[in-house]
C-alpha cells in the first residue's frame, strides 16, 4: 500500500461564545472563511467577491482580536495528511505516453 499526501487547512476561530473550527481543502477558502466571520463578528459587511489577500485578513482578525484578547483567539494552520492508498488505485506510470 502506498501513501498519497493531501494539503488540509484548518481554521480555529473563538471568543466567549466558544471556538468554531473548519477544515477547507485551500488555503484561499480558509482565509476567506477567516475574513467573513471576524467581518460578521465586528457587524461588518462582507468582503466583495475577489482574491483574498492573507495580509489584509491577518490585520483584520488580530484588530478584532485585541478589542478582548483574553478570550477572543484565531489561527490558521495547514496540515499534511497521508492517505492510504491501495495499488490497485495507482495510475501505472508509462514512459511511452
Amino acid at each position: 500500500m502506498s501513501y498519497e499526501v493531501v494539503t488540509a487547512y484548518t481554521l480555529l476561530i473563538g471568543d466567549a461564545d466558544g471556538p468554531v473550527v473548519s477544515v477547507h481543502q485551500t488555503a484561499e477558502d480558509a482565509w476567506r472563511t477567516l475574513d467573513r466571520e471576524v467581518r460578521a463578528r465586528c457587524w461588518m459587511r462582507p468582503r466583495p467577491r475577489r482574491r483574498t489577500d492573507p495580509e489584509a485578513v491577518t490585520r483584520l482578525a488580530n484588530a478584532w482580536r485585541a478589542g478582548d484578547p483574553e478570550t477572543r483567539y484565531w489561527n490558521v494552520t495547514a496540515h499534511r495528511l497521508p492517505i492510504p492508498l491501495p495499488e490497485i488505485a495507482r495510475v501505472p506510470y508509462n514512459k511511452a505516453s
